[in-house]
């Protein structure tokens, strides 16, 4: 039986720009852009009070909570303490999947400090982090990723909730369907037209039904309805892409996207140098003023080898798109996908593209 723990940074952003910055103390903090249409990153708890939430228009924000201290994002800061974070997690296993810069799941089934239990390895760790960088973290601990991402929700903020194997159906089963993973609002309807509200009645479901009402995700349900979860966390997962996107201030037509093309095309590209493994497929992605989402893809045979170069093939693309002069476009964005080892590309460069 494994030992798993879910690690999660409590307002992550928010709790970095606090503490590095001691006047926004206890005071509430918005991690976002004041702009019309940008969203909110990150809500100190103080901000939460108020309804403030990830995600949430900043103008929403702005109205839910009126003295909230808005802070523009400083993503490479976070990045650096999220380092810092991952290397107190190393001390302890070297099984660590990172989910996001604030959270990751560890199999400490065997750790390395000996500590003989994995409660008490997730309260090492959390110690760590307040007294090393002055921030909290919550975890949760079971037998598998699914209930201890669970039980890091359950204490939050700054908490430690252990779910051991024999407790497993007193915690679950008077849950609510809707605290499941992948349990949105129209998965919930669904459940509810079958009769089921909490864990204890979907348990109570044939798997042949939920399979029939919601497809593989039915199959998926039957098995953490039970508590079981067999994915193991898995290291190293390989970049399948990154990207980088923005909302603009005001619609435009596509020939005005070019300065923000250029602008995006530089942070991607140096993103990208951080990557061990080589991306080939570039891709642009327009939202039109009636949030219609467009993108087109090029696949080289050599990947680009300069940001001059990777901004050139974003504008051709651009010229891909033909809805005409009179279309305007509310969000612009760039990606790299399609990553491949160093040695399985051919370097050789085409005659003709």
């Amino acid at each position: 039986m494994r030992k798993i723990i879910h690690i999660d940074m409590d307002a992550f952003y928010a709790s970095v720009e606090q503490r590095d910055d001691p006047t926004l103390r206890g005071k509430p903090v918005i991690v976002a852009w004041q702009a019309k249409r940008s969203v909110v990153c990150a809500a100190s708890y103080e901000a939460r009070a108020f309804g403030v939430r990830s995600a949430m228009p900043a103008v929403r924000a702005e109205r839910l909570c009126p003295q909230g201290i808005f802070v523009p994002p400083d993503f490479p800061r976070y990045r650096a303490v999220s380092k810092a974070v991952q290397e107190i997690f190393q001390r302890h296993t070297d099984l660590i999947e990172p989910l996001s810069l604030d959270e990751a799941y560890l199999d400490v089934t065997e750790n390395k400090t000996r500590l003989p239990t994995a409660t008490l390895v997730a309260r090492t760790i959390r110690q760590q982090i307040r007294e090393e960088l002055h921030l909290t973290a919550s975890a949760g601990v079971a037998p598998n990723k699914f209930l201890a991402k669970l039980a890091s929700d359950w204490r939050k903020p700054d908490g430690l909730f252990v779910i051991q194997p024999e407790e497993i159906d007193a915690f679950l089963l008077p849950l609510s369907v809707g605290r499941l993973p992948g349990v949105g609002k129209v998965t919930e309807e669904k459940l509810a037209n079958l009769g089921v509200k909490t864990v204890a009645e979907l348990r109570s479901v044939e798997r042949s039904t939920l399979e029939d009402h919601l497809g593989r995700y039915g199959m998926r349900l039957y098995e953490i309805a039970r508590g079981v979860d067999e994915n193991p966390v898995v290291t190293g997962r390989p970049t399948q892409s990154i990207s980088v996107e923005d909302t603009l201030p005001e619609d435009v037509p596509l020939a005005e996207t070019e300065p923000m093309i250029r602008r995006l095309a530089e942070k991607l590209w140096s993103a990208s140098r951080k990557e061990s493994r080589i991306p080939r497929t570039v891709v642009l992605k327009l939202k039109t003023k009636e949030f219609r989402v467009i993108t087109r893809s090029y696949t080289r045979i050599v990947p680009p080898s300069s940001c001059d170069e990777l901004t050139k093939i974003a504008l051709r693309l651009r010229e891909r798109v033909t809805l005409g002069p009179q279309q305007r476009y509310r969000l612009v964005g760039i990606g790299l996908s399609n990553f491949q080892e160093p040695e399985q590309i051919d370097w050789q460069p085409a005659l003709f593209e």
